[in-house]
């Protein structure tokens, strides 16, 4: 008897720990972006679906947006594509655009809706082009004052919540792969899957944004220092975005996007530790870095 309450004990006082933060997220919106090494490893793959099937049964609404950065790489590569990168975004002919299209709609999103529906008949998977869900206008950013031709690379012009509302009202999981429907030429439009995350999570009101990433959060002075900052609020962030590298901007860009848009709170999260999703919502201590509006500092996060 004395061992079996001993083994139960710490269990049950996790469960309690989760009460105040299943309480205040009962009925939310949670927008993921599911990117990073969360996304090619089988029980990192694994683990996130079973947490986000997790959120659902906890009273939450979970909404995935992916993109697929590695998985088009080596698809373009088999079909003899050169993959070429401008700006920091890469370049996608109509030819590379035909690809695209197929890995994120057909194989990525696929597997995603199906890691997720061993759990119940939960995922639905869903892409920008689907009832005008992401509109956009070709993107072109301006680098050393002269704008670059990226090609079908999209920049959000419209977001259109209805069939995603839709479903979550019916219990569902939507998975949305980020294609967007152009608004001026019948063509389809790559976005950044980051981007359309944090479109997506202010358009829906959510209460929260988590984006997944191949780091512990933002670092405070990489690369003399490895310690996170676990928390800072907009106009903070504002300041640090011309310092960040490549790869960390248009992550941070989305959270800042999200919170002046009306997102209670932005996190980017390490998607390489199992159930990252989990610890961050359910637990005091969080992990990662959090971002916060201005006007709500005080707050408690």
């Amino acid at each position: 008897m004395s061992t079996r309450k001993h083994t139960a004990l710490p269990k049950a006082q996790i469960l309690i720990e989760a009460l105040p933060w299943l309480t205040r997220h009962h009925g939310k919106i949670v927008v993921i972006k599911f990117g990073g090494n969360a996304m090619v490893d089988e029980e990192l793959k694994a683990a996130f679906a079973q947490d986000v099937v997790f959120l659902r049964h906890a009273g939450l609404k979970p909404v995935v947006v992916h993109g697929g950065g590695p998985q088009i790489s080596a698809a373009l590569d088999r079909h003899g594509i050169v993959s070429e990168f401008k700006a920091g975004l890469r370049v996608t002919t109509e030819d590379a655009m035909d690809v695209v299209r197929m890995v994120l709609a057909g194989q990525v999103q696929r597997e995603l809706v199906g890691l997720l529906n061993q759990h119940g008949p939960f995922a639905v998977g869903l892409t920008g082009e689907d009832a005008h869900t992401i509109t956009a206008t070709r993107h072109q950013p301006e680098v050393d004052g002269e704008l670059v031709d990226l090609g079908r690379v999209g920049e959000i012009t419209d977001i259109d919540t209805g069939a995603i509302e839709a479903l979550l009202a019916d219990g569902r999981i939507p998975v949305v792969s980020s294609i967007a429907r152009s608004q001026d030429d019948g063509h389809v439009y790559n976005v950044n899957a980051d981007t359309a995350a944090a479109a997506l999570a202010a358009a829906l009101g959510a209460e929260t944004l988590m984006v997944l990433t191949d780091v512990e959060g933002l670092y405070e002075d990489w690369p003399n220092s490895d310690e996170v900052i676990s928390r800072l609020t907009a106009s903070q962030l504002e300041k640090l975005l011309p310092e960040l590298s490549s790869g960390m901007v248009p992550k941070m860009e989305g959270c800042l996007h999200a919170v002046r848009n009306g997102v209670r709170t932005a996190r980017v999260i390490d998607g390489r530790v199992q159930h990252s999703i989990l610890l961050e919502i359910f637990t005091d201590e969080g992990i990662g870095t959090m971002v916060v509006p201005d006007e709500r500092e005080g707050d408690a996060p």
